[in-house]
């Protein structure tokens, strides 16, 4: 068995304000190191139950390098770095059995909802088919459309009633109440560790009860961009139109992948500022 676990840090028990997870700030080190302690209990949850499993990490927040190699489970191997194929599921493959979104936070206007954003700050919207969708979402359908369910998810409670609407068989620990943007009553984090060791070994023992989630092509999408000019730049790639109004743009994708690929280049897009 090979499962995929993807370690977002807005998520993590006891993160609550963007000084924790920005590398260039005063608590970013406390937050890399709770991050890799909770990616560790997955680990040890997924082993509990198979301990013959084949078990990667990705770090998937920001810089995609922040969980300390030194501190991770030897057991795993750590996907590192960017850009890289697929971005925060980087790693998933044709022979991944499950996925786990760890640190996972609320889409954009989710709120109340620790740190929630989509992507970045210059997406303010996606809309695949016609359904809103944040990061928990958009990586559900891509590891979804590769065969794989995401059968754990961890992060504040909104974070978590996020991914329960989309695929509800699927397996939640909430490590903290949001109360705002910057604001939450957190679980003590050996406290989150100990429950997602056990909701991880649950949920790899419940994979075959968990659908994936998919969405059938070809695809209509809409992003709506902070931006004007975000949007000048997304219409210079092929297929992509602007629609009425200063800030939406729309494509359309023959399948999830395709989507999913394109939406992770209007992300990188959207950080570009005028000169």
């Amino acid at each position: 068995m090979k499962v995929l676990i993807s370690v977002d840090m807005e998520g993590i028990s006891g993160i609550v304000h963007p000084t924790e997870t920005n590398p260039d700030r005063y608590d970013y080190e406390r937050g890399r190191a709770l991050m890799t302690a909770e990616a560790n209990a997955v680990i040890a949850g997924v082993l509990d139950a198979d301990p013959t499993a084949v078990v990667l990490v990705a770090d998937a927040h920001g810089p995609f390098r922040n969980v300390l190699p030194e501190e991770l489970d030897r057991r795993a191997h750590l996907v590192r770095g960017k850009p890289r194929p697929l971005g925060m599921l980087g790693g998933l493959d044709d022979h991944t059995d499950a996925v786990m979104l760890i640190g996972y936070h609320a889409r954009a206007g989710g709120g109340p909802a620790v740190l929630a954003h989509t992507m970045n700050d210059g997406i303010l919207d996606v809309r695949v088919a016609g359904r809103s969708l944040g990061e928990i979402g958009l990586n559900a359908a891509m590891a979804g459309h590769m065969g794989a369910p995401v059968v754990l998810l961890s992060g504040d409670d909104t974070a978590c009633a996020e991914l329960s609407e989309l695929v509800p068989s699927a397996l939640t620990v909430a490590v903290k109440q949001a109360l705002g943007q910057s604001a939450a009553i957190a679980l003590h984090p050996e406290e989150a560790r100990e429950r997602l060791r056990g909701s991880a070994a649950e949920a790899v023992e419940r994979r075959a009860q968990i659908a994936p989630l998919t969405f059938a092509g070809p695809l209509e999408v809409e992003v709506d961009l902070y931006g004007p000019y975000m949007v000048d730049l997304a219409t210079l790639v092929p297929g992509v139109s602007r629609a009425k109004g200063a800030r939406t743009i729309t494509f359309t994708a023959a399948d999830y992948a395709e989507a999913y690929r394109l939406v992770l280049l209007l992300a990188q897009l959207a950080t570009i500022r005028p000169s």
